[in-house]
């Protein structure tokens, strides 16, 4: 089991947890505002989470009102977030529910992160919602943990650290992952990035 400890040379640590597996996730079909459950094993990673982050305190926690990232949420042991709309997934148009194959067969050439979403969300409207909610936890006091999706939370990272969102695509996230953003000499750093939470199976 990985257990995720302090970090002391951060003033506050910001935690974001992609949610666990569900069917779309497992078979690659793009999840954009679709509101899917997890799966059973999606269920399972979640309460991992909840083991993996035994003894951590966090002040404020936040959670996307879709239910994939709502339950993760709630299995992983946070019981009362602050529903936040602009913690959704990104919303992928045309594209929504389609592999990366099946979108690839229309268009071969497309990528998320440098067009954005046809007839769903262009890269300014998603980097303005995490703008958004990057300015409102600016002045919160102590930790943040953070429930939302893949695409979404690589957008966040790539602002926080004040880079262009379409560097998000350096960062993968993979379902039920803990990536770890804080501080260093008063700077924005990521300290971890897509920590996976494994336990044995009896």
């Amino acid at each position: 089991m990985t257990f995720i400890k302090p970090f002391p040379f951060s003033k506050r640590e910001i935690y974001i947890i992609r949610h666990g597996e569900t069917e779309w996730s497992k078979s690659g079909q793009h999840t954009g505002l679709t509101d899917i459950p997890l799966t059973e094993k999606g269920e399972k990673e979640a309460q991992r989470i909840s083991l993996a982050l035994k003894g951590m305190e966090f002040q404020h926690v936040f959670s996307s009102p879709l239910q994939r990232a709502h339950n993760t949420c709630l299995l992983a042991g946070f019981k009362n977030p602050i529903i936040t709309k602009d913690l959704v997934e990104w919303n992928y148009g045309i594209y929504e529910g389609m592999t990366s194959k099946q979108i690839a067969e229309k268009d071969p050439n497309w990528k998320l992160f440098k067009e954005g979403a046809p007839e769903g969300e262009s890269i300014d409207e998603v980097g303005k919602r995490a703008d958004k909610v990057l300015a409102e936890w600016e002045n919160l006091e102590g930790n943040i943990i953070v429930f939302s999706s893949g695409h979404f939370s690589r957008v966040l990272i790539a602002r926080y650290l004040k880079l262009e969102i379409k560097q998000g695509h350096l960062f993968y996230i993979s379902p039920s992952s803990i990536s770890i953003l804080g501080t260093e000499h008063n700077r924005p750093s990521l300290i971890s990035l897509n920590t996976l939470c494994h336990l044995k199976q009896h």
